[in-house]
Parts: C-alpha cells; structure tokens; sequence
C-alpha cells in the first residue's frame, strides 16, 4: 500500500500539504474530497477521519494523519530531501517562528473572516462536524489581523529572501496559503508591499504552486 492523500482543489488547507508533497516529490494516490456539497460528512469519510476535515494522508503501514502538522513532520521525517523545517538548531527555530505566525497571525485571521460571515457556512464557524454560530464580530477582527499580517510579511521579505532565512520552508508555504486565501474574502497587498511582491514572485516561480 502506497500513500493516499484526501485532498479537496479547491480547499487552502489541503493546499499546504499538497505543496510540501510536490517540494518533496513524493508519489502518492490522490483521493479528491468534494467539501462544496459535503462529501466530507459521510459516514465513508468519517471512517477515515471522524473530524471530517481534509488534508488527510494515510502512510504505507495505514496510519492516518489528518492535520497539516502531522503531514508534514511525517513528510520531513521520511523524505528529508529538500528539507523543509530548516538545516540547524537556529534555522528550525526561524522555520517553527514563522509557521507559528503564518497559521496564528495569518491563516486563521482569513478563517475567522470567512466562516464568520459567509452565507454558505452558516453554523459551521469552526471547522468539524459540530455546529458552531457565526460572530460577526470575529470577522471584522480577522480583517483587521490579516491587513496587520501583509505588512508584517511586507517587512519580513525586504530583510530576507525566505521567510526563515535563506531557504525556502514550510512556513513561506504557509504565509503563501494565506496570501492567496485572502483573496477569498478581498484582502490583498497593496502597491506598497514591495517586499512581499517579491516575495510573493519567487514563491509562484516553484512548481509546487502549481499543486
């Protein structure tokens, strides 16, 4: 048995998996998951992953991995070439800096932007299979925190071509979901952000953004 990845296209946080898979090059069976018209609330997929959320990847000994943190310390683990947590003790500790503020600061400010005031998800603030209200109040703080991100990110590029240092990692795959995520909800940098354009340039010139 091979690896078999749950995947949605069109889903952000499968995205992230799916781009540490493709830096890595690593072969795998691709199970499309159709979030739009809740495929992942079946009782087939609750078999799998009873948080009913996607990415998911199952391990050749059937194991089953069902968070972007598992998936990719697996992934680091046992395709260590290219690394993707960084090369020594301080460069990981960049690596694990910037992942933690691309997730926190960045990706969940769009969560609680989209899943607080779109229609379509109406009492599914959260992801899972409980039932959550929205707060209209989290998206306009969400807003708010995803705008303060851009500019973070805007000043970080013009100190270094990588978020964590001189090599690209897992975190400028985070902080580059969340980029192109924001469009979701129309937050986008600015003419301003001159750093994260370029940034964002040498990102978009890697086959993996084309996973």
């Amino acid at each position: 048995m091979g690896i078999v990845f749950y995947d949605c296209a069109t889903a952000p946080s499968p995205r992230r998996a799916r781009m540490v898979l493709a830096e890595k090059r690593v072969d795998h069976t691709r199970v499309e998951i159709d979030l739009r018209n809740g495929e992942h609330f079946s009782d087939a997929f609750r078999a799998i992953n009873p948080n009913c959320t996607v990415p998911v990847l199952v391990t050749p000994d059937g194991e089953t991995l069902a968070d972007n943190a598992s998936i990719a310390r697996w992934l680091e683990e046992m395709y260590p070439d290219p690394p993707l947590f960084g090369v020594d003790a301080l460069d990981r500790a960049r690596v694990a800096e910037w992942l933690w503020r691309a997730e926190f600061e960045g990706l969940m400010a769009i969560m609680e932007v989209l899943r607080n005031s779109s229609k379509a998800l109406e009492g599914r603030a959260l992801p899972g299979p409980h039932r959550v209200e929205q707060i209209p109040e989290l998206a306009e703080r969400g807003r708010a925190r995803a705008y303060r991100f851009l500019d973070i990110l805007n000043a970080r590029a013009a100190e270094t071509p990588w978020l964590a240092g001189q090599s690209f990692s897992v975190a400028d795959i985070a902080a580059f979901v969340f980029v192109e995520f924001a469009a979701w909800v129309k937050i986008a940098p600015s003419d301003e952000h001159t750093g994260l354009a370029t940034w964002l340039e040498a990102v978009r010139a890697r086959p993996s953004a084309s996973a």
